[in-house]
Order: C-alpha cells, then structure tokens, then sequence
C-alpha cells in the first residue's frame, strides 16, 4: 500500500490554499461593504452596481451566509437612541464548582447585557452592558451579581465610543 508524504512546504501550500477558500474574494468584499453601507439595498440592485448578474450576487450572499461570513441582515439598534445611554464593560469572576453555563444562562435572562465573552486573565467573562442612567447601572449589576455562581464583578464605565464596533476592514485584509 503506497502512503501520501507531505513536506512541511507542501503542507503550507495546502493550508494556505485552505484560507483563500474561506475567505472572501475581491467581489465577496465589495458585496459586503455595499450591504454594510446600504443595508436596504436590494440584490438586483447589487448586481447592477456590482456588475455582475443578479444569480452571481444571490449565489455568493448564500454562500457568504452557509459559512457564516454574513450572520444577520437585521438592523443595527442604537441602545442609546432607546434611552440606554451609560454603556459599561463588566469582568465577571465565577464560582469554579458552579460552571460558565449557569452564569451564563442567568446573564442571557437579562436584557441589558449585549453580549458575554469568556475571558483570559483575572476575570471568567467579560460582557458589555447598558443602563439607563449611572443609578440604573447600580440595578443592572445588582442583578448580574445576584448568581450564586457570580463571586465578584468589577465594572468599568465607557465615556464615549471612539470607534464603532466594525469588521469592513477585517473584510478587506481578509480577500487580499
């Protein structure tokens, strides 16, 4: 029975090979950021300005969503502009012996926290946050740290946003 060898070179080829498939091509990239810039845009409309016929267009939103590349096409919702101006950063230590999924589920049950990462360094998680008012934060945090899987949480309040969450960048570097 013959047996396939590889070099190490060979074996980057292939790999390299591999993450050009993953990533975007130059048209998946200008297909993205026109849907970034102009969410409501149509896809016949994007072909016509893509120049590219309509079933191109279709054919790669689809792929571009089967991978995950594209994952909504749901509005972008400003908390502040629904009357949750205080933006906070929450690093959460849990109980070990309690486990991340019970923290977790409590976390998803309240509606302030936008998201919740698990974390290298002092913390477990780290989760962005909003409130109405500085006094509303005190409540929102009441109710992160009233898990009994929750030993402490140390906040950190954003004064303002300096750049806007964004990936159109990781976007281009990826299809180069």
């Amino acid at each position: 029975m013959d047996t396939l060898h590889i070099t190490s070179a060979e074996s980057l080829d292939m790999v390299n090979n591999m993450t050009r498939q993953i990533g975007p091509d130059e048209l998946d990239a200008r297909l993205i950021t026109l849907l970034t810039e102009q969410p409501r845009i149509g896809v016949l409309e994007c072909a016509r300005r893509l120049a590219v016929a309509r079933g191109t267009v279709q054919a790669r939103l689809d792929k571009l969503t089967e991978r995950g590349v594209i994952t909504g096409f749901g509005p972008h919702v400003s908390p502040a502009a629904l009357g949750y101006g205080v933006t906070a950063f929450v690093t959460i230590e849990i109980r070990q012996m309690r486990g991340r999924e019970a923290v977790t589920r409590h976390l998803a049950d309240i509606p302030e926290v936008l998201e919740a990462h698990t974390v290298t360094g002092s913390g477990d998680l780290m989760c962005r946050i909003v409130s109405r008012t500085n006094a509303d934060l005190q409540r929102v945090i009441d109710r992160i740290v009233s898990s009994e899987g929750v030993m402490r949480a140390s906040t950190v309040i954003a004064l303002a946003e300096q750049i806007p969450y964004r990936t159109l960048p990781l976007v281009s570097t990826a299809a180069r």
